[in-house]
């Protein structure tokens, strides 16, 4: 933050607090009972509804809609509960578009699904607006976890073992539990501090203790936690972020873009929080879309994502393509950076125009630049302080099943470990899933 404080161009309360807060407003206002009375009557209740089949923690859709559309939400509630414990944060963040709601019937048929995302928020909050949990322990087996990481993963994984009875020791390397969805999310998509409250509704099953501000690598050892607990799951998400090569790179005013959001979910005072007037961010993920869009909400003039290959290929969905160009971002493909040019702060990048060829990518010898006097580095994160004693796929940890890592009694799921996308709901998905398989080698 101190470099871009001091950068000339950077500046903070380029908008009023009035404007920030209409910017930063819910981006799905949530539905009243008459409006979820209304949508679920949209639904058909297929019988062997693809909607369920294209949901990563295979929700039974078609019956929580049903549940809504019969007047009681809390019934439906419990139906998302069963198979993803964190469903109200994945119904704000999941890009539904492109899993339920494009297999939806109504989709293929007149090209509005059902808004099986909304229906599934209004279902969750109003659950969780009771306040009490709707699950309880069973009884005690003596048997105690270390989970690794208080993200989506580590989360789902600590709340089905602390149903089973099991003893949870929840670690985290961050002051706040919560990973990607406390820090790493757009604020307009989880207003109102919702990850928060979520894992403090989440924490009411009981038997999960956090110990926060403990770091994998750090002062706590996988030797340790084997020889201390009876099962270690590893949820630690990627911690580091890829660096751009390229010249200027190290220049006052580039930052990783994974960085800036995280201060931002975390600023009391968003007229505080400063930003460039001509903005740059490189990258094609939900990342790069998240840190423009909320630069161009913070007051930024203008805006460019540039992503090195065609829009096809970009890791952002088509939602979130539009909807960034919609706040006024300009999206750039083909072109990949060559250089942060400026004499000690950015002021300009340069970069080539791409092509792709039977070979791979490939520069065409055409160049361009961007003004620019604030740099987001989006492309992409890596393992961090992964234990040797694991064996790897690629950059992350190879697993095998239901998050079986290649060290005995040791289990790991989400971004950090390899096989599926890098989501909420799968993370959510995989956690679970490796909980139970936990619970089954305790259980003998």
């Amino acid at each position: 933050m101190a470099k871009s404080v001091s950068t000339p161009g950077i500046v903070a309360g380029r908008l009023s607090p009035a404007e920030l807060s209409e910017n930063f407003s819910d981006l799905h206002p949530p539905f009243d009972r008459h409006e979820a009375a209304v949508a679920a009557d949209r639904c058909y209740f297929c019988h062997d509804a693809p909607c369920v089949t294209a949901c990563p923690t295979s929700i039974d859709i078609p019956l929580f809609i049903r549940q809504i559309a019969t007047g009681t939400p809390e019934g439906a509630a419990r139906t998302i509960f069963d198979q993803n414990i964190l469903g109200g944060m994945c119904a704000r963040v999941c890009p539904t578009e492109t899993l339920c709601e494009e297999a939806c019937v109504r989709e293929t048929a007149e090209g509005k699904p059902v808004e099986i995302g909304r229906l599934q928020r209004y279902a969750t909050d109003t659950a969780m607006a009771r306040g009490s949990h709707p699950y309880t322990r069973a009884a005690p087996t003596g048997k105690r976890v270390a989970v690794v990481g208080a993200g989506p993963a580590g989360l789902a994984c600590a709340h089905r073992l602390a149903m089973h009875g099991h003893d949870v020791t929840l670690y985290d390397a961050r002051p706040k539990p919560g990973g990607l969805n406390e820090f790493g999310i757009a604020s307009y998509k989880t207003v109102g501090g919702f990850a928060a409250a979520e894992v403090e509704w989440l924490l009411g099953i009981g038997g999960i203790t956090p110990e926060l501000g403990r770091r994998l690598g750090g002062d706590l050892t996988l030797e340790a936690l084997r020889d201390g607990f009876d099962a270690v799951f590893l949820g630690v998400g990627l911690a580091g972020v890829n660096a751009l090569r390229t010249e200027g790179e190290d220049r006052n005013g580039v930052r990783d873009a994974v960085d800036f959001i995280a201060e931002l979910r975390q600023a009391e005072d968003l007229t505080a929080l400063p930003v460039g007037r001509h903005v740059v961010v490189i990258g094609g993920g939900m990342t790069a879309v998240d840190a423009a869009v909320q630069a161009r909400l913070l007051g930024a003039e203008q805006v460019s994502l540039v992503y090195r290959r065609g829009r096809d290929r970009m890791n952002a969905s088509q939602f979130e393509q539009d909807l960034a160009a919609s706040k006024g971002v300009r999206i750039i493909t083909n072109a990949q950076p060559l250089q942060v040019i400026g004499n000690g702060a950015a002021r300009e990048v340069e970069f080539a125009r791409t092509e792709e060829t039977a070979e791979g990518l490939r520069e065409t010898g055409e160049t361009f630049r961007l003004r620019a006097d604030q740099v987001f580095k989006a492309i992409g994160q890596r393992l961090h302080g992964a234990p040797e004693t694991l064996k790897l796929d690629g950059s992350k940890i190879a697993i095998s099943g239901a998050g079986r890592t290649s060290v005995p009694g040791v289990w790991a799921g989400g971004d950090c470990a390899s096989g599926g996308d890098d989501l909420t709901v799968t993370a959510v998905a995989e956690g679970r899933d490796a909980a139970e398989e936990i619970h089954a080698a305790l259980s003998g």
